[in-house]
Order: structure tokens, then sequence, then C-alpha cells
């Protein structure tokens, strides 16, 4: 999952995203408006974590921007403001949650993940597909009823497709969902991460789909 901070306060920036990175999200930093609505207009993200108080360009109008292009990811709202005005503006400009300042990780990391779950149109924390069972509200993976361990680039993968299932995951997009923008990135890099989860939970539930991409089925 790929998470968008905007957060100008440096060293809470940088505490959330190692937090984050550590519970294996992709975390990309914004610390003004205006490069987080330049970021949240072209690139590829599950979910926002938006401070009100930026400078350059303010929060709010930050997410009116993004939903007048019709990005619909989902955004969580984290701010010291905790007045119902604040409230009230930044959903009707259209956020999907709020959480005040000073605030638990657990927490946030709860909230986005439900956040999440549902923008990929799930109501259930558990998502099934055959043996393998995903927990989108803890994080975690069994198959056959068994602790499924995986490296973070193999849940990111992994949790991208069951979140999706049944639909094709183009190549491109696993990619930009699964690393973060500086890094480097082998050609071959997310055809080696899928072996080895076919490895662990067999071949048949990930199909290549030639050209396009992958997707994760129970179907015969």
């Amino acid at each position: 999952m790929r998470v968008l901070l905007v957060e100008d306060d440096t060293d809470l920036s940088k505490r959330i995203a190692a937090s984050l990175r550590a519970e294996s999200f992709v975390v990309d930093i914004a610390k003004n408006g205006e490069d987080a609505e330049h970021a949240g207009l072209t690139e590829l993200y599950d979910v926002a974590i938006l401070d009100l108080g930026l400078p350059k360009i303010d929060g709010v109008s930050v997410l009116k921007s993004w939903r007048a292009a019709g990005r619909t990811l989902p955004v969580l709202i984290l701010t010291a403001r905790d007045g119902w005005p604040d409230k009230v503006e930044s959903f009707k400009a259209g956020a999907d949650d709020f959480l005040t300042k000073p605030f638990k990780i657990e927490e946030l990391v709860l909230r986005m993940r439900a956040l999440v779950r549902r923008a990929t149109g799930h109501a259930s924390s558990k998502i099934l597909c055959g043996p393998l069972e995903f927990d989108a509200q803890l994080g975690t993976f069994q198959f056959n009823g068994l602790s499924l361990k995986l490296t973070a680039l193999e849940w990111r993968v992994l949790s991208c497709l069951i979140l999706r299932k049944d639909v094709i995951v183009d190549r491109r997009e696993l990619i930009e969902r699964v690393y973060e923008g500086d890094a480097e990135v082998d050609s071959n890099s997310i055809e080696v991460i899928v072996a080895r989860l076919r490895r662990k939970i067999g071949a048949e539930l990930i199909e290549t789909v030639r050209g396009r991409g992958y997707m994760l089925t129970a179907a015969p």
C-alpha cells in the first residue's frame, strides 16, 4: 500500500513515516501544499494523510483540488485543529476521516487500513481467496489456517492483489505501489516477487495475464 504523507513538521513526518514503513507501507512525504497537490494529481496512492496547516497551499485547498480533478483516493485529515468548523470544512471538501493531534500511531494505521479496505469495495475486514485469508484491519495473512510469513515487498504485492482479487492489476501499478519513488527497480523485480509468493501460496492462485499484469483468483 502506498501512502502520501503531507506534514510540514519534519520530526513528526519522520516518526510517522518510520512507523508506517515498519508496517510495510510505502511512504512518500510532501512538506508543503504545493508539492502535495502535485503528487496527489500525478502519482498513484492508496491513501493520503493530510495536515491542514501547510505552507504555500493549505490542506483544505489541496483536497479540493484533488477532488475537482476527480482524484478519489481516501484522505485522512491529521491536524492539531480540533474545532467543529475545521472538521465540517474538511468533510465538505471531500475528506474521508479526521484524526486530531496528539494521536496513537496504532490508531492511525487502523484508520488507514479501514479506508483502503472500503475504497477497494470490501465491507468485511477478512478477505478470502481460496485458502488465502487477509485480515485487512490487522494487515496479516493466513494460508490454510496458518500464519503466512512474508517480506515487506511480498506483503505489498500480495495485499495489492488480494484487495483487487479477480481483477487484473497492471505490472506498472504494482511497481508504483510496492516501491518508493527514489528506489532503483530492476526490470524483472515484480516477476521475482511473484515467483516467491507462488512458492508460498501455490502457483494456481496468482494468474499471469500476458502483456497486462497479474490477477489473484481462486477460480479454477
